[in-house]
């Protein structure tokens, strides 16, 4: 299956790229989601432009922990009150949560209405927004539910993360991290030797449309995740744990920490298993510790991480699958590893190394 390629505008005027696309969608009402944050900070960057005048707004709680059931219930309940038909379209400005959300809240209230995406994050700009995915969490689970879908138009513009942390921005980063190691050395190269926190915007824009362009290439070639586009997962199958883990503790971590930890996990695998680099290696994990810190976990952890590893949804028949590398841009897919193995790749990250 080849799915058409998603129409990603990297705006150079938003006011002319959104009106452009809410025009190409023929609709009765317009809505427009946000969080509580986004509400507060992105939205005034919008709601003055005459293509969202009679816009309808739905605000729902912001972080991972409203990606939930009851937070999606509440949207399709506001759409409903507010008169939403079939026909109608949704706006989703925010993060990766709000277009996860939104998206699968379009997705399937009357059945389906279009959506457009402007993520507000670098992480949803390079990750959530594209490709499709849409969802919330479930039963301790990341993204357990959901359906793949795509947006009409995805709008890139880089002036949303003006208003960003250095920790938000560092969470989107390991995502395009992960883009360069997969695609090639040069892209990788540039990655790590770009001074993320004190950033420039205007090359960080070029840096996210070539990020987005490799996300494009492998989403275009296996949009559902029957081959090529697991190896979008790596650092993901140890990552989710770690976030599923936080979580548990009812200490939530950012995802792209988490993802960040995850690369130093399976890179180790792909060192050990696959002949990767191990000067690359080393150069990719000392930017991660530097910039990402660690997790505290004790080796009393390690049951319950592959415990949560086993509810990737990459498995099959309880058997854990990586996306592993045997260099920059050398893809390995469906490989496994033991139970005693990963815990070799936690002991490395664990004692830093």
């Amino acid at each position: 299956m080849i799915m058409k390629r998603q129409n990603v505008v990297i705006s150079d005027n938003l006011e002319r790229v959104l009106g452009e696309a809410i025009a190409r969608e023929p609709h009765d009402l317009l809505f427009v989601l946000t969080d509580e944050t986004t509400r507060r900070l992105c939205l005034p960057l919008v709601e003055g432009m005459d293509c969202l005048k009679n816009a309808r707004h739905i605000t729902i709680a912001a972080g991972d922990t409203a990606k939930t059931i009851d937070s999606l219930a509440n949207v399709w309940g506001e759409l409903g009150r507010l008169g939403g038909t079939r026909h109608s379209l949704l706006v989703n400005l925010g993060g990766g949560m709000v277009t996860d959300l939104g998206g699968f809240a379009a997705s399937t209230f009357k059945r389906g209405i279009g959506y457009i995406n402007i993520p507000t994050t670098l992480l949803s700009m390079v990750d959530a927004s594209v490709g499709g995915k849409t969802g919330v969490n479930f039963g301790g689970l990341k993204n357990e539910v959901g359906v793949f879908n795509n947006a009409r138009t995805v709008i890139l513009d880089t002036r949303f993360l003006a208003t960003m942390d250095t920790e938000n921005m560092l969470s989107g980063y390991a995502e395009m991290l992960k883009h360069g190691l997969i695609s090639d050395e040069r892209m990788w190269a540039s990655l790590i030797n770009y001074d993320i926190t004190a950033p420039d915007l205007d090359l960080l824009q070029t840096m996210v449309a070539e990020s987005v362009a490799v996300k494009e290439r492998v989403v275009e070639e296996d949009p559902t995740e029957r081959g090529l586009r697991k190896v979008l997962n790596l650092g993901h199958t140890v990552g989710h744990a770690f976030e599923s883990l936080a979580m548990r503790r009812g200490a939530p971590v950012l995802h792209g920490y988490a993802v960040a930890w995850g690369l130093v996990c399976e890179l180790y695998l792909s060192t050990v298993k696959e002949g990767f680099p191990a000067d690359r290696m080393r150069q990719t994990v000392d930017f991660i510790n530097s910039h990402y810190g660690r997790m505290t976990i004790t080796c009393d952890d390690y049951d319950e991480l592959i415990e949560l590893m086993t509810h990737d949804k990459k498995n099959t028949a309880g058997v854990i699958n990586f996306a592993l590398l045997s260099d920059i841009g050398g893809i390995r897919l469906d490989r496994t590893a033991t139970r005693e193995e990963i815990r070799e790749a936690l002991d490395f990250y664990r004692e830093g190394c």
